[in-house]
């Protein structure tokens, strides 16, 4: 008989649910976290989701849904601190998670679920001490974005290196969103197949649905004939904007006659090493005389972000690596299709030459070549429109809640069964 799952501990301590996805380290995991924390507790499991305190206002306790709670963990100074600093905290943050179950009855937590290497090492002292499953979601990996560097891009430390693969080593579930990541796993890390399960994340479909493009472009100001090209996510290398602002260069080098129609849409904020230098692809563009053309927009809420997918007519996600590629789902959704870098998650996020298109490397003359042949063929978009919306609907979250559950209940299960042989 399964075990029965009651209330699940979700670690993030590097990044809050509460933050606004696009900037910062705020992304596609924060979406995953709370999307998946909502459902669980729609099927009448509680979720307790910690993280670590980044401002004096905040409460200890924050219900962010009924039946979800994040616990905000005093560890270090109340403010965003790099992810460099954050493992001089470990200590403090593991203290004060396993601080709020011991004001519990034993059995206050059926499993723990962490997310990113960070939160690896709380996960671990918590399944000691309270005898439960680890399951743990990676989300990136750091020997394959060291792999995948762009230029000039800081390598991840060895410290990372390191602590994940402590954390493959003690993970009784280890949650993979692609086959591809769980290749990466076994063959790069050495993690036992057997533990490493595969779930696709989900995309809100009640939000991320298609509609009138031109009710988007004016609500957006946009536009209604112009060339809408859309970058969605954190402005950093990793995430390749500046292949996208080279490509839209060499669009309007080779013909003039776009720059009164083409409007590049950049909707994030500045992420990483980035946030030391917020103007740098600003700059970028206006060195390259493209300023005249590119809208940068601040980070936004799921159904404004859901207009900007609407308004474009591709998608661009020209990453260097990815462990899956939320914002390609989130936009062929829209029924807008996408071309992105043939990288990780992507190559399951899109489906080629059907959803989008995938490019090998990161070439900008690669891209604009793509770019200007769909732009200038409005049959082949909508072809790729309609596959972008079969393709998106397969990734509905209710389906990664219903493999989760079952990754829990089978890591439950062995534990139990673990402890009756060992007795």
């Amino acid at each position: 008989m399964p075990q029965r799952i009651t209330r699940v501990a979700t670690i993030s301590m590097h990044t809050s649910p509460l933050d606004q996805p696009g900037t910062g380290d705020a992304g596609g995991m924060n979406v995953y976290i709370v999307e998946v924390a909502k459902r669980l507790a729609g099927r009448g499991i509680e979720v307790d989701i910690f993280t670590r305190a980044t401002s004096r206002a905040l409460p200890s306790v924050t219900e962010l849904a009924p039946g979800v709670m994040v616990r905000n963990i005093v560890a270090g100074p109340f403010e965003e601190l790099d992810r460099t600093d954050l493992s001089a905290r470990l200590c403090d943050f593991t203290s004060g998670v396993l601080s709020t179950e011991a004001a519990h009855e034993p059995g206050h937590y059926d499993l723990v679920h962490s997310h990113y290497w960070l939160s690896g090492q709380p996960a671990w002292a918590a399944r000691q001490r309270w005898g439960v499953p680890m399951v743990h979601s990676m989300h990136t990996l750091a020997k394959v974005k060291n792999i995948s560097l762009a230029p000039g891009d800081t390598p991840e430390p060895a410290e990372r290196v390191h602590g994940e693969e402590q954390v493959v080593e003690s993970a009784d579930r280890l949650i993979a969103n692609t086959a591809d990541e769980a290749g990466q796993l076994v063959d790069l890390y050495g993690a036992d197949p057997a533990l490493v399960q595969t779930v696709p994340p989900g995309v809100n479909l009640s939000i991320f649905r298609p509609g009138s493009s031109a009710a988007a472009r004016r609500r957006l100001d946009l536009p209604r004939d112009a060339h809408v090209l859309l970058f969605v996510g954190r402005i950093q290398p990793l995430k390749g904007p500046d292949v996208l602002i080279r490509a839209v260069a060499r669009m309007l080098a080779q013909d003039a006659s776009l720059r009164g129609r083409l409007v590049l849409a950049v909707v994030g904020g500045p992420s990483g090493w980035a946030r030391a230098r917020p103007e740098e692809l600003q700059r970028l563009a206006a060195e390259l005389g493209i300023a005249d053309v590119v809208r940068f927009e601040p980070p936004c809420p799921q159904p404004e972000l859901a207009a900007w997918y609407r308004a474009a007519d591709v998608t661009v996600v020209p990453s260097r690596s990815e462990s899956f590629g939320l914002v390609a789902v989130e936009s062929q959704a829209c029924g807008t299709p996408v071309v992105a870098a043939a990288v990780g998650g992507l190559r399951t996020a899109v489906q080629h030459a059907d959803s989008g298109v995938l490019i090998d490397g990161h070439d900008p003359a690669d891209y604009a070549e793509v770019l200007r042949r769909l732009l200038s063929r409005p049959r082949l978009r909508d072809r790729l429109s309609r596959g972008a919306v079969r393709h998106a609907t397969g990734f509905g979250w209710n389906s990664t809640v219903d493999r989760l559950l079952a990754v829990y209940t089978g890591a439950m299960d062995a534990k139990v069964t673990e402890s009756v042989v060992s007795a």
